[in-house]
């Protein structure tokens, strides 16, 4: 067992993020025993944005997400999400 030293107590974020941005974590925290952990239930973070597309591609987006029943702005997600993933030969998945 490595021996650590003690984290100490923050007051706030801010403190907290000072200090580890001029700390090594190792001296704090046994990374060898480490475990993987998943947020499944965690939501993206999303940002709006504002996109100019032709009056035919969008109603065609259109056309498709209502032949697959979902919301057009979803299916046009995925297909970034898709493409993004293909070109970047990525296995991550993007939020929906």
């Amino acid at each position: 067992m490595k021996h650590t030293k003690k984290t100490p107590s923050f007051k706030n974020e801010v403190e907290e993020q000072k200090f580890w941005a001029s700390h090594d974590s190792t001296e704090y925290v046994d990374w060898s025993k480490a475990e993987e952990v998943v947020f499944s239930n965690l939501k993206n973070t999303t940002e709006s944005i504002s996109l100019r597309l032709p009056s035919s591609l969008l109603a065609r987006i259109k056309q498709l997400a209502n032949a697959k029943d979902v919301p057009y702005q979803s299916l046009m997600k995925m297909y970034l999400s898709e493409k993004v993933k293909k070109e970047l030969g990525s296995p991550k998945t993007f939020g929906n």
